[in-house]
């Protein structure tokens, strides 16, 4: 089993990455393979709608949205990681989340995941709104902590002492190590996923 950690910031080793690190941690103490996916500093193509992707299976735009795709296709869970920057995630990680998940759901669709978010001090709670709704619609379980997965903190250190904000991240891969092996024991007991209707899409404008 593998879950895999994208880091949505910039930094490759900044706050964002210090709360995933926290999580991968207990993820690889109960057994679970881990990768942190660092999305870059390069600049990262929104998507414009052009329906390619429903040809193509991927992204018309190749960057690291299809490798977050490919990537995606051999891991059973996710955590995504923002920074929060003007009171809501980071551009960067909405614009490869938007693409990944529009041109390649069904690397994502019924596996659990979460998402973790990282600020010095406001917009946690509206970043974190935003990323859970990616699992909302693409029936993936959603795996919580005993807080919200917010740590705050301006630099890797400061994050490090935010004390409650780390043993959120514990609880959290101790939770997703958890519900991991649970889906491992109902495929092995014989369960399946349940079949998904997918035929309507309802405009309310008439």
């Amino acid at each position: 089993m593998k879950v895999l950690l994208v880091n949505g910031s910039p930094r490759a080793a900044g706050c964002t990455f210090t709360a995933l690190t926290e999580v991968a941690k207990e993820l690889q103490a109960a057994g679970i393979e881990t990768e942190i996916f660092q999305l870059g500093a390069k600049p990262v193509q929104d998507c414009i709608a052009c329906g390619k992707c429903g040809q193509l299976q991927k992204c018309v735009f190749d960057d690291v949205a299809n490798e977050l795709i490919e990537k995606a296709k051999t891991a059973d869970g996710f955590v995504f990681g923002t920074p929060v920057y003007y009171a809501h995630p980071s551009a960067r990680v909405q614009a490869a989340l938007d693409r990944a998940f529009y041109a390649g759901k069904y690397a994502f669709a019924g596996k659990p995941g979460a998402c973790v978010v990282s600020a010095r001090r406001g917009g946690t709670a509206a970043s974190y709104d935003v990323l859970n709704k990616y699992f909302g619609i693409s029936s993936m379980p959603v795996i919580s902590s005993t807080y919200w997965n917010m740590v705050y903190g301006n630099t890797p250190d400061e994050v490090r002492r935010d004390e409650e904000g780390m043993q959120t991240m514990r609880n959290l891969g101790r939770n997703m190590a958890y519900f991991l092996k649970c889906i491992e024991a109902g495929k092995k007991a014989g369960l399946t996923p349940p079949a998904q209707e997918g035929a309507y899409k309802t405009n309310f404008i008439r």
